[in-house]
């Protein structure tokens, strides 16, 4: 089982990615809450609802699947079949694969003239732990894991960052190529039900499994990430999600662009999953599903582009709703896992066992009010001055004890 979809949570995504609002002289150590920008943060927050609706629909069982989806359902569940798989669906963690990237340009930035060698050390820290925590996580609790291959993805993304931008555009053109190759790999139009790995009858099961499928999901995440975290890399190096209005043009035509074609892109898929379309053959789906995946990569593109203009419209008046999302993109790591943990609750079979009971309407409603739970918790945090357990942990790695003074 493949990880779905980016801080990987965490490339997508779910490591604490920080990101300065302004200039000055530049920190080795961590950045403190209160200088965050809001883009990236406000970004995160936002697309964790997505992974939570990406991710909680491929526990469901049925009589046939099609994308992770039951089929032969009520006219609700086409309907948000549909809903999920134009603009949800593989369009979440490229984002979260970019704001990765992001982020690490964001630290290598910080260490202003630090040696090569120094740097890489400290962001192989970072890839060790994340690494360390995916694998418990992806045994214990989510098979799907993202942390881990978003670690591995740092081990060689410690190198890029010294690459120069024609590298790093050659790279992600490359590797956009690669994911939108014929395959019958692609998730998106899989009929595979869930496997033990995913529903385990029980706990020796569930290990056993898990032992099998989380380093293969780690190993091979990489390959999906390498696009978005090099065109995150690009950005980073520019700042372009923290100054919108010098970089207003290019957010308005990738913002456009890229939701435009990752939802042209998808309609084959979507069609089909939704039931509005007979499944075609396999060498239909060997193109429908690559579609799907690779202009779902544009699509995380402009998903971010659009929260940056948004962002840099209410970055001088936010309100406490904003402020809360913002404040699941500064502990999404620790949301990420939360929600890892009532999956693992919800379906597992010798837990509520309820993969066979709730259809795709009511997954939807559950992954959408975890959501909310990790937005009130985030908030709460956030007005007592708490950063999230993970946050803390993935720092304290990485920095050492500079972590302690911010």
């Amino acid at each position: 089982m493949a990880a779905q979809g980016v801080e990987p949570l965490t490339g997508g995504m779910a490591t604490e990615l920080a990101g300065s609002t302004g200039g000055g002289t530049e920190r080795t150590g961590p950045t403190d809450l209160a200088r965050r920008a809001l883009a990236p943060d406000l970004a995160r927050g936002f697309l964790l609802l997505f992974i939570a609706l990406a991710n909680s629909h491929y526990f469901l069982r049925g009589s046939e699947v099609l994308g992770g989806y039951p089929q032969h359902g009520s006219a609700l569940d086409s309907a948000g079949t549909w809903l999920m798989a134009t603009f949800v669906d593989g369009r979440a963690f490229p984002m979260f694969g970019l704001l990765f990237g992001y982020g690490v340009a964001h630290i290598v930035r910080r260490q202003g003239g630090a040696p090569p060698r120094t740097v890489r050390r400290l962001l192989w820290r970072r890839g060790l732990v994340l690494i360390v925590v995916g694998i418990l996580h992806g045994l214990l609790l989510y098979v799907g894991d993202i942390l881990g291959a978003y670690g591995a993805l740092l081990f060689a993304g410690a190198w890029m960052v010294r690459w120069k931008d024609r590298w790093l555009l050659v790279i992600a053109a490359m590797f956009l190529v690669f994911v939108s190759l014929p395959t019958e790999g692609s998730l998106s139009v899989s009929s595979d039900p869930p496997d033990a790995s995913m529903l385990p009858p029980d706990v020796g099961t569930m290990i056993v499994e898990r032992l099998q499928v989380t380093p293969l999901v780690a190993l091979a995440g990489p390959l999906g990430f390498l696009c978005p975290f090099a065109i995150g890399l690009w950005a980073g190096r520019r700042r372009v999600l923290e100054r919108p209005e010098r970089y207003r043009i290019l957010l308005w035509v990738t913002a456009v662009a890229g939701i435009g074609l990752a939802v042209l892109g998808a309609h084959p898929a979507a069609l089909m999953s939704s039931g509005a379309l007979d499944v075609a053959g396999p060498d239909v789906l060997e193109v429908v599903g690559p579609l799907h995946d690779g202009t779902g990569v544009l699509g995380g593109f402009g998903y971010a582009a659009l929260v940056a203009l948004l962002a840099g419209r209410l970055e001088a008046r936010k309100g406490p709703a904003v402020r809360a999302i913002a404040a699941v993109g500064q502990r999404s790591m620790t949301c990420y896992l939360l929600q890892s943990v009532v999956w693992t609750v919800a379906f597992t079979p010798f837990l509520l066992d309820l993969s066979g009971t709730l259809t795709v309407t009511t997954t939807a409603l559950l992954a959408a009010a975890t959501w909310l739970g990790t937005v009130l918790l985030a908030h709460r945090m956030q007005l007592r001055g708490q950063r999230g357990p993970f946050e803390v942990l993935v720092r304290r790695v990485t920095y050492g004890k500079a972590s302690s003074r911010t």
